[in-house]
């Protein structure tokens, strides 16, 4: 297939440019590449809980990727320009560090009393009080928001929970299904798309995942890239109706 030329790229994180704390090799070089010849990229993670200034300071220092906090588009920044649409300021989170900056520096109130949204991304230090609080809230009436829908994580350990297998738990226990933010709805694509500042059918969407990364693209007229270093292999590709753009084994295949 003949390769198209794209004026920006979207790129995922985990499973693209690293895999938990072990390094993907042909990742910096792929990014160095895009730098030297002056195309822009952002970073498009499911990630909620860290801020951008740690995502980028992580890339670089454990990984040697280039990166900048301005370059970094999180769920959690997602998920604040999504509430800003919606009425109501007063949010309860069951998160981490880089949601609630996010929604703090938005201006939201964060709080566990008469909240008018529920936020729920991955917590690593989920217990039954925060569920319960955030049950509650659903059932009397609070919007049910969820930064992703990504099942698992890709860690050098193995495939870990990730912020939909919380989600799927309160939406159990409040029979209510969520909004989801990130990868692959629209609301984070659109906020991709705007940060880079291209036209959707200029920029390349990479990453490791059919589920988030490439239906991202498939679902939002957007081509896609899927390498094998994390969470999809070819055998999954084969229960799939609907191919990525491109598949490469490494980031070194791609030629930009």
């Amino acid at each position: 297939m003949n390769r198209k030329e794209y004026k920006g790229y979207l790129v995922d994180l985990d499973g693209t440019m690293y895999k938990g704390k072990q390094r993907i090799e042909e990742a910096a070089p792929f990014i160095t590449r895009l730098k030297d010849k002056d195309i822009p990229y952002v970073f498009v993670t499911n990630n909620s809980t860290s801020s951008p200034e740690e995502v980028a300071k992580k890339l670089v220092n454990h990984f040697d990727v280039p990166a900048e906090a301005s370059e970094i588009y999180t769920s959690s920044l997602a998920t604040a320009d999504y509430l800003k649409t919606l009425e109501g300021n007063k949010v309860l989170v069951v998160g981490e560090r880089g949601l609630v900056e996010a929604l703090t520096q938005a201006g939201f109130e964060l709080t566990s009393e008469d909240p008018d949204h529920v936020v729920v991304g991955l917590d690593r230090n989920l217990n039954y009080e925060k569920v319960v609080q955030a049950t509650l809230a659903i059932q009397k009436g609070a919007s049910f928001i969820a930064t992703n829908k990504d099942t698992n994580l890709p860690t050098e350990r193995g495939l870990m929970p990730g912020a939909g297998s919380l989600v799927a738990m309160i939406e159990t226990a409040t029979q209510t299904p969520p909004t989801f933010v990130g990868k692959p709805e629209a609301i984070m694509m659109a906020g991709a798309v705007e940060k880079i500042g291209l036209n959707k059918e200029d920029v390349l969407m990479v990453g490791d995942n059919y589920e988030t990364d490439i239906l991202a693209g498939i679902n939002n007229g957007i081509d896609t890239l899927l390498v094998l270093t994390g969470f999809t292999s070819r055998d999954d590709l084969k229960l799939v109706n609907t191919q990525p753009t491109y598949i490469v084994e490494t980031l070194d295949h791609w030629e930009e």
